[in-house]
């Protein structure tokens, strides 16, 4: 189609019209964006009336619709019911607070605690955490992902389940349901949010298009490919094998005690379910007065 004169006038003229556009509002937009950006930090979101906030989905959900809300993250250390430390973090996941958290209680008390147990929420079993309090010589009673599933009567059944497949250390091979080699294909190198390296080796079953089982086994075409992380299911066997001992037991059935008693006391008795503070500098005082008040 070929363009007459009036066709490339009004081009021009729009093209002109856009560069004027550009020339007025993108230098302050770009200006902007950098500002938004340095507030921001590693945060995907913040508040316009407290730029220490992030938003967040709290439990006192009134419209059941998963609102979020401008807050902040506290993460409490209790011995006895007692309050012996605590960090504001503006992460709403809890997984990247063990970290900050252990290491601002050095400061406080001298050296990391000797043991942390299964008072830890098992959204702190992660890789990234098990390193870091084993190379700290903690010893951690930390429950990950799935513990609880894993402990069901019902869970494992399924012959198909990653989990559930013979795994040869010797040959570095895994076991399909009927019997043949899966075969380690490489590892792959993956970096987390928080910036921590995590290597995943892949297996591939050798000849799925004839297996009876194809179709139940997996929903994948062509062979199917497993990935597995061995250094996660070496620390998790760790921490199973903790948790599932006396010791282990006994510390998991004084979490509701040892724990939530203290930020129900807090919540429910001190009426502390808000910072009046704005900004994170400031926000940590108003835990700081209520810790010297519940103690």
């Amino acid at each position: 189609m070929r363009s007459t004169p009036r066709s490339r006038t009004r081009r021009s003229i729009q093209d002109q019209a856009k560069l004027s556009y550009a020339k007025r509002n993108w230098p302050d937009n770009v200006r902007k964006y950098k500002m938004q950006e340095s507030i921001l930090g590693e945060r995907g979101s913040y508040s316009k009336t407290d730029r220490g906030a992030t938003f967040m989905r709290m439990k006192d959900d009134h419209m059941g619709n998963g609102q979020l809300k401008a807050g902040y993250n506290v993460q409490w250390s209790t011995q006895n019911q007692f309050i012996i430390h605590y960090s504001l973090h503006q992460d709403a996941t809890d997984t990247k607070t063990l970290i900050p958290t252990t290491r601002n209680y050095k400061p406080s008390w001298a050296n990391c605690p000797k043991r942390l147990w299964s008072a830890a929420w098992r959204s702190y079993g992660s890789e990234q955490n098990y390193e870091y309090l084993e190379g700290e010589g903690v010893e951690a009673f930390v429950k990950y992902n799935y513990f609880h599933r894993e402990q069901q009567k019902s869970t494992g059944k399924t012959p198909f389940v990653q989990n559930r497949l013979h795994y040869n250390a010797a040959r570095n091979e895994y076991t399909c349901p009927i019997g043949q080699p899966m075969r380690h294909i490489g590892d792959q190198r993956s970096t987390t949010k928080a910036g921590y390296v995590q290597t995943v080796s892949r297996y591939q079953a050798s000849n799925c298009a004839t297996c009876p089982m194809n179709g139940v086994c997996h929903k994948a075409k062509g062979n199917r490919i497993i990935e597995v992380n061995h250094r996660l299911n070496e620390l998790k066997a760790q921490a199973r094998e903790k948790l599932t001992s006396e010791e282990g037991l006994m510390h998991r059935s004084a979490r509701p005690v040892e724990v939530e008693s203290a930020f129900g006391n807090l919540k429910q008795n001190k009426g502390f379910t808000r910072f009046m503070l704005r900004d994170s500098t400031k926000s940590p005082w108003k835990p700081d007065y209520l810790q010297l008040r519940s103690t």
